[in-house]
């Protein structure tokens, strides 16, 4: 049996720890009764506090996979902003056109994001599913992205107080010893408008919650409350360098749990 990591390590208080940049690919929901066209919205965020948002520039890709086959979606994006809680930043609306039974898997690969205080350009490639009629097809196969974590449980129907087991892969080959920031949505998009709905968790004593992956690119990570959660493998991208500085290409993935009832 392959070992696995359980993810309880919380991460040293440091400033650059302390609010962790998520791409979110928000969606209302993740299981989708009706066909048609389904709002996205792409937002560069801290997600957990509900913190600074950093300007999202036109994504170099943005595309879903159903059955196997991509279908491109850049021309369903329609710049907007969104509104945090001290400042506003350039964001994206989309759609996804659900219509066939099975996974949808929507993929993000944004334009590499400066960012001054570390002077380091950060590139991260995200993946979030949506499921129409409770048919899996999609969410269990790697997208052959640059760098990527393959879920191992069904990604938009965890039980919240269960686990969620990932894999991070860097050109279809695991990576050992990843670094993976996981973070809670704690205050969720309004598609209607440019802010967030309200926070419904404080910030968490000790910064970003932090796994590592063990030597088969292998992590797990207990889900304590039902919502949207994000992973983030740090670095994990065969990319390290974009106009002359250092590059962070990291995967990232969105999951959605659910309370038993």
């Amino acid at each position: 049996m392959k070992k696995l990591l359980l993810a309880a390590t919380a991460a040293l208080a440091l400033p650059a720890m302390a609010q962790a940049h998520f791409l979110l690919e928000y969606t209302e929901d993740t299981m989708i009764e009706r066909p048609g066209d389904v709002p996205v919205k792409l937002i560069f965020w801290h997600p957990h506090d509900a913190g600074h948002v950093m300007t999202l520039e036109k994504p170099e890709e943005f595309y879903m996979i159903h059955n196997g086959e991509k279908t491109d979606l850049m021309g369903t994006l329609e710049e907007t902003t969104f509104d945090g809680p001290d400042n506003s930043a350039k964001a994206f609306m989309g759609s996804v056109p659900v219509k066939r039974s099975g996974d949808y898997v929507l993929v993000t690969v944004p334009a590499p994001y400066y960012e001054e205080s570390e002077d380091i350009y950060i590139q991260q490639i995200t993946k979030a599913y949506l499921n129409r009629n409770e048919l899996p097809t999609d969410w269990d196969q790697p997208q052959g992205l640059a760098t990527e974590i393959l879920p191992l449980n069904k990604p938009y129907n965890v039980i919240a107080g269960g686990t969620f087991t990932g894999r991070v892969l860097s050109e279809g080959k695991p990576v050992a010893g990843a670094e993976i920031e996981i973070e809670y949505m704690a205050a969720e998009p309004d598609l209607s408008g440019t802010g967030a709905k309200a926070t419904t968790v404080s910030p968490l004593p000790g910064g970003a919650i932090v796994a590592i992956s063990d030597d088969n690119g292998y992590f797990t990570f207990g889900v304590p409350k039902a919502g949207y959660w994000g992973f983030a493998a740090l670095g994990s991208g065969p990319a390290t360098e974009h106009e002359g500085k250092e590059l962070s290409q990291d995967a990232v993935i969105w999951i959605r749990a659910w309370d038993l009832e």
